[in-house]
Formats: C-alpha cells, structure tokens, sequence
C-alpha cells in the first residue's frame, strides 16, 4: 500500500475556511504520493502536481494571514515570517533540486518529505494557536520558573501534535544513551550574530516511527530518509513553537542544522553544561530528550551541515552508517562506568571500550537514569562521590526489584583497612583500586564477567 497522510479531526482547529484547506493540501500530498509510486507518465505528473501543490499553497498563506489580520491575532507577524520562509527560500531551492536533477525519484522524496514535515509541523503548532487567540509570552523569568513552563509547553506540545501523554523523568538529563537514538541540533543566532543557541533533539527510534511515520504512512518499522526528511521540519515547527513563548528567543533564526551520531552527542554533554536538559517518556511511544545550551560554538564533533542540496544524500549516509554499525557491531557486555571525574570516566571508556560497550555517568543520580534507559550487564561504581556516594547508590539500586541484581564493582582511590571493611559490608561483586596499571584493571574486570558468566 502506498504511503498515505493520515489526517485527524483534533488537527482541526475550528475556523472552517483553514480546516478545509489543511485538508486540501493533505490531499494533495497524498496524490503526489501516488503519483510517485506509479510508473507511467509519472515524471510528468510529478511536475504537474508539485506545480498545483505550491500554487495551493502560497494562496493559502495569503487566506491565512488575511483571516489571522482580520481577527487581530497578536501572532501574525511571526507566523507571516513563517510562511515567508517556507515560501521565499524552502520552495525555490526544492525546486531548483528537481529541476537540476530532472525530477529524479531523489529529489522528488525530498520534496514530499520536506513538505509533508512542514505540513504536520505547521498545521499542528503554529496553526493550533490561531484558535487560542494571543501567544503567551513569559518575561524576566528565573532560570528555574523558565525551565517550569518550558516543562509545561513541550509536554502540551506533545499531546497536541502527538496525542502522546508525556511524562517528564528527569530535568537532569545527562546524555544517557536511550535504545537505538537519532539526535538532531539546531543552531540558531540572532540577525547580528551576537547571541547564539544550541538546541538537540533526542528521539528513540520507536517514538519518530509511532509519530511522524504514522501520520505519513509509513509501513515499516525502520526509518527511511522520506520520515528522517519529514522528521526534520516537523521537529524545527516544534522548535520554533517553543520559542514562540519566549521573547529572548523569538528572534532567534536556524543557522545550521546536524544529525550526529550518539558519541557526537556524548561528547557535547562532556564538554558543555547544558543551560536545560529535559527527558520524557511518552508513554511507551519511546523516549524524548530536549537539550538547550548557550552561546558556546561547538566545533569539535565535525558534523555535517544539513542544506538542501546535500540533504538527501547525507541523511542517507546517515541512516546507512547507523544500519552498518548495528549489523556489524557484535554483541559486547555492556558496563556503566559512574565517577565525579571525567578524567576517570574517559580513561575507563578508553581502556574497555574495545572489548565492551561502555556507558558513562558522572553521579549515583545520573547512574540510575542511565541503568533505567539502557540495563548494564554490570556497574563500575565510584564509592567516594559527593551529594550521593557509591552506597547510597547501591542501596538505590537494591530498593529496586529489577536493577537488584545488576553486579556492582566499587571503584576507589584508597586502600586502608577500614574503607576495605566499609566495601565488603556492602556486599558487592567486588572491588577495584583506581591506582591499579590500566592492564591490571582490565584482567580483573574480565575476570569479574567470567565469574557472572559461570
């Protein structure tokens, strides 16, 4: 069956002369999608109905904004610049691929993924606030007041595009690795280039295909660069969504887009404090990761930025690596690594990582979102860390009838009598000196999952 856009009656938004053209371009989509499954005469078709699509579309805009002017909506003039940007620069550089490209099946898929994500996007963000009226703005905020209603607008957000109840786990989250992930970054600036914003996206891989997939109707439970395309500009509708609400970002413009991969976006986490760093659960839908950071410039992971001309062929690649590495990569033991330091952290990543796939936490808090998103097969766990120290840690995990059995590993600086006696108390798998020769702790922490093993 081809691919078709669902549409739903919540994505009305009561005003009848948009509702019925909402539901017209959809209908457009879905033939273009038919068009281009079909072989005969679909170049021609193909060009005649993204010809109607645009011309549609653009007139839309006009009806749009003329009814948001005639009821006076406050949000006019933002969501003018919206369509403006569709209009005036995310059209003409599409078009201009397939015609450089003689309209070839490539093109043609980003076209309809480009503009079926924007479709969702718009019509479920910044369309649904034309019916509630004024844009709620929050001014002189606290940084923890900010990251309340940030909290409040993404989980609303996500209800009202997704129909998804969110959950907010952590507002610390840390990088944690979470099933088989897609992380996305958005870069924005200010016109005069003096303010700067990172923004990452971290989606489990179920939760893009239960969401954006279905609406667009895709089949298969893997990704594909027509949903990784459509993904895209639904998440920068959502983005700007959020924005919206805060005056000090409305001005804010996309300067760069990346996918990275998951040590890209570790290596972030390692290097940068985020200013706000949310996890949800959707409900089983997957997991969900919004991450903010300030004016740093992020230079060190080398990621590609996302253009038109090169979108397709690198969201390709992408997907094609992310494939490549879960088909060649054997099953290894999986360890979490938790330590205050992240000298300690990186060199036990460094001298295990060949033989295991190694997981990194910073705190006993950290630890514990880490063991729920991705079970360890076993915890090398820092016993003198502050706020929460490696036995209270543990005594977290044994509260916990699932995590109760993970095996443990003390790691610590000091040997005397007494802190020996205090470990062994504790009862773990067993312990490890940090001063020990690199080589030393990797045979003991072999020996340790050759007894797990037994």
């Amino acid at each position: 069956m081809e691919q078709q856009m669902e549409w739903q009656d919540s994505y009305s938004i009561g005003v009848d002369l948009i509702d019925k053209e909402h539901q017209r371009l959809f209908k457009i989509i879905n033939k273009l999608f038919v068009m281009r499954a079909e072989e005969k005469d679909s170049h021609w078709m193909c060009q005649e109905g993204i010809k109607f699509f645009k011309g549609h579309t653009v007139k839309h805009f006009a009806d749009e904004e003329k009814y948001m002017e005639s009821i006076g909506y406050e949000g006019l003039e933002q969501h003018r610049k919206v369509h403006q940007t569709f209009r005036e620069s995310t059209l003409p550089a599409l078009e201009q691929e397939l015609i450089h490209t003689d309209y070839s099946s490539s093109a043609v898929d980003h076209f309809l993924s480009v503009c079926a994500g924007w479709l969702i996007g718009h019509t479920l963000t910044e369309d649904q606030a034309i019916n509630g009226g004024r844009i709620s703005q929050w001014t002189n905020l606290l940084p923890e007041e900010e990251q309340a209603v940030m909290k409040e607008i993404i989980v609303q957000l996500i209800f009202d595009m997704f129909h998804l109840e969110a959950k907010v786990i952590s507002d610390a989250y840390g990088g944690e690795k979470f099933g088989h992930g897609v992380y996305y970054r958005l870069i924005f600036s200010t016109p005069d280039q003096k303010e700067r914003q990172v923004i990452i996206l971290a989606f489990e891989e179920s939760l893009l295909i239960n969401t954006v997939g279905r609406i667009i109707g895709i089949q298969s439970n893997r990704l594909d660069s027509m949903l990784m395309n459509a993904v895209r500009y639904t998440a920068r509708q959502f983005v700007h969504r959020v924005q919206e609400h805060f005056p000090e970002d409305a001005e804010l413009e996309l300067q760069e887009e990346n996918l990275l991969t998951y040590e890209q976006f570790r290596r972030i986490f390692e290097q940068y404090k985020p200013q706000m760093s949310l996890l949800m659960n959707t409900g089983g839908a997957g997991y969900f990761a919004y991450c903010v950071f300030g004016a740093h410039r992020i230079q060190t992971d080398h990621a590609t930025p996302l253009k038109h001309e090169n979108a397709m062929a690198e969201v390709t690649k992408y997907l094609a690596k992310r494939e490549e590495e879960e088909e060649t990569d054997e099953p290894k033991d999986r360890i979490l690594v938790v330590d205050d330091s992240a000298t300690i952290r990186q060199a036990m990543k460094k001298l295990l990582e060949e033989d295991y796939e190694v997981l990194l936490a910073e705190s006993g808090v950290a630890a514990i979102r880490a063991i729920t998103l991705d079970r360890p097969d076993m915890v090398l766990l820092d016993y003198e860390m502050p706020v929460c120290n490696g036995k209270q840690t543990l005594e977290m995990l044994r509260s916990e009838d699932a995590f109760a059995n993970i095996p443990v590993v003390f790691l610590t600086g000091r040997s005397d009598p007494n802190l020996v006696r205090e470990l062994l108390a504790l009862k773990p798998m067993g312990y490890l000196l940090k001063y020990l020769k690199p080589a030393e702790i990797k045979e003991k922490i072999d020996k340790f999952f050759e007894k797990i093993r037994a």
